[in-house]
């Protein structure tokens, strides 16, 4: 099947459905080592989805070793102009080749779409570059399997691991604890690319999302939904052909901002309270450090003086509006 993007037109090059209806609950994650059975059953129905984009050195061994665990290998070419598709047939994936880059959060949502249409009741999401074990995806996915999830995170940070670059240790940890106030979560590696979804979560997923901010917005969803999210530990393998499509710092600025404007859009009074609060602590202590330097030499500080106005009004401001918008937010949720 010669599938491009113009067959499937998403709006925004996203799916776009009419989103569920349910009231937003609290919703903690639990996070347990010791559910998985000993035995795992290969599970009837169980698809992997690879996004890809230029990886025809490694996509045709990870779709080799991925095809011994699945039915079903789909691999999303999303625009690749070396020969990922090719290579990944070969090694008995199919493939939808996109015409033209779209980025990876509309190639998940293609590829997941693909795999609900054609009998998959597990879908397991892994990178097409190598940094995920196929032989993992037993582990991930049990706990699907088993009814016990809807959701299941590979984390990389459950078991120390070696070989993390500290970088990405600390970008992580900024963007996991944006995405668990954003989403009233806990999770522990927010931005793993390996994942398993369980057949209601294929049915539910009615969000949003573009380029790397999938991961973070999948959480969100589903939370949002009350759907049982869980996490195991998994490896990682960094030393990959074509590395991080992506500068870390483009990534995480990307995603990070993304999570300010969700915070923003459900909990406003955290965000621009929060915010008020600290330009507030500031302007007190620009003003008494202004007052001081006046007392001790009968000299004015204009600088700080003004500083410390400007401060204290943009601190009022952004409480006020963090009061008022957190009030119309409870007053469409009354309205749900």
């Amino acid at each position: 099947m010669n599938t491009t993007q113009s067959v499937t037109d998403f709006p925004d090059r996203t799916i776009n459905k009419t989103t569920t209806d349910i009231s937003f609950q609290v919703h903690l994650i639990e996070v347990s080592l010791n559910d998985l059975d000993a035995e795992i059953v290969h599970p009837r129905g169980l698809y992997a989805v690879l996004p890809a984009y230029n990886e025809e050195l490694v996509i045709g061994s990870v779709v080799h070793l991925a095809r011994k665990y699945v039915d079903k290998v789909i691999v999303v070419d999303d625009g690749s102009s070396d020969r990922t598709s090719e290579v990944a047939r070969l090694a008995g994936a199919e493939v939808i080749q996109l015409e033209h880059n779209t980025g990876k959060a509309y190639s998940i949502l293609l590829g997941l779409r693909r795999a609900r249409e054609t009998g998959c009741t597990i879908a397991v999401v892994l990178d097409a570059d190598g940094q995920h074990d196929p032989r993992e995806i037993p582990g991930v996915s049990a706990l699907v399997g088993e009814g016990k999830a809807d959701l299941v995170i590979g984390s990389r940070s459950l078991e120390k691991k070696k070989g993390i670059p500290v970088y990405r240790q600390i970008g992580q940890k900024i963007l996991d604890l944006f995405t668990n106030i954003g989403a009233k979560t806990k999770v522990t590696d927010s931005q793993s690319g390996f994942r398993a979804l369980s057949c209601r979560a294929l049915e539910n997923m009615d969000f949003r999302s573009d380029g790397y901010n999938i991961e973070s917005d999948m959480i969100s969803h589903f939370s949002k939904l009350g759907f049982s999210i869980r996490e195991v530990p998994i490896s990682v393998i960094y030393d990959v052909p074509h590395k991080h499509k992506k500068h870390p710092l483009t990534h995480g600025a990307g995603v990070l901002t993304r999570l300010i404007n969700l915070i923003g859009y459900r909990r406003p009074l955290l965000l621009f309270g929060v915010s008020g609060t600290l330009c507030i602590i500031v302007g007190l202590v620009a003003g008494f450090y202004a007052f001081a330097e006046y007392s001790a030499t009968s000299k004015f500080h204009f600088v700080m003086s003004m500083g410390s106005m400007l401060f204290l009004m943009m601190g009022m401001l952004l409480v006020i509006a963090g009061l008022l918008l957190n009030t119309l937010v409870m007053m469409m949720k009354e309205i749900r």
